[in-house]
Formats: C-alpha cells, sequence, structure tokens
C-alpha cells in the first residue's frame, strides 16, 4: 500500500502561482519505481489528466491545456512529486489528484485507470 497526501493547493488570482506537492509513504518499493501523474476535476467534469513524470524522472508529459504553464517534477530521495503551476486561469480550477502507478509509457500515464494508489486531492481556486 502508498498513501499519498497532497498539498499546497489553494485560492489564487489569475496569473499566480501555486505549488503542490504529493508526499507518499507506506510503500514496500522504492518510490523511484513508480510512475507518477496528477489529474484534476473539475465541478461538473470528469476526471483529467493533467501532467506526468516516469519513474527515470524524465520524460515529463502535459496535457495541452497546461503545456508551457506546469513543470512536473519529483524527488525520489524524499519520495515527493511536485506540480508547479504558473500563469493560472480560471479554467484551473478544479480538485488536483496525484496518482502512482507501474512503469507505463507516456501516453498510458494519460489514462486514470492506469494508476494504483490516488492521493485525497487538494483544491485550486483560481479568480478572475
Amino acid at each position: 500500500q502508498v498513501q499519498l497526501v497532497e498539498s499546497g493547493g489553494g485560492l489564487v488570482q489569475t496569473g499566480g502561482s501555486l505549488r503542490l506537492s504529493c508526499a507518499a509513504s507506506g510503500s514496500g518499493r522504492t518510490f523511484g519505481s513508480y510512475s507518477t501523474g496528477w489529474f484534476r476535476r473539475a465541478p461538473g467534469k470528469e476526471r483529467e489528466f493533467v501532467a506526468s513524470i516516469s519513474w527515470t524522472n524524465d520524460s515529463p508529459d502535459y496535457a495541452d491545456s497546461v503545456k508551457g504553464r506546469f513543470t512536473a517534477s519529483r524527488d525520489n530521495a524524499k519520495n515527493t512529486v511536485y506540480l508547479q503551476m504558473n500563469s493560472l486561469k480560471p479554467e484551473d480550477t478544479a480538485v488536483y489528484y496525484c496518482a502512482v502507478g507501474p512503469q507505463i509509457s507516456s501516453l498510458l500515464r494519460r489514462l486514470w485507470n492506469r494508476y494504483d494508489y490516488w492521493g485525497q486531492g487538494t483544491q485550486v481556486t483560481v479568480s478572475s
């Protein structure tokens, strides 16, 4: 079992920045052996892919809607993944979730059902 705890959400104005963190614990495997992903769910909408990063800490992948504004990273020594969000827009308002899963391709990392463990989510609200 892996427990994931997100933090760093909050209320920010359009154009502002936030940095989300996701701390993992409880795994019997090395954290660096997992793929990691970020998803979000806005009110009345389906969960959508935001970003992912491979277990080797390279090849980050982003949804087109956040490319150039968001940066995913991970620190395997700290069992933590991050999502730096810049130039935030009202349409970025959502609950953000981190997830970990097996070593899969960037294409498969876009699919929420490929992940094994999920955090509880953190609210991000961008005011206009």
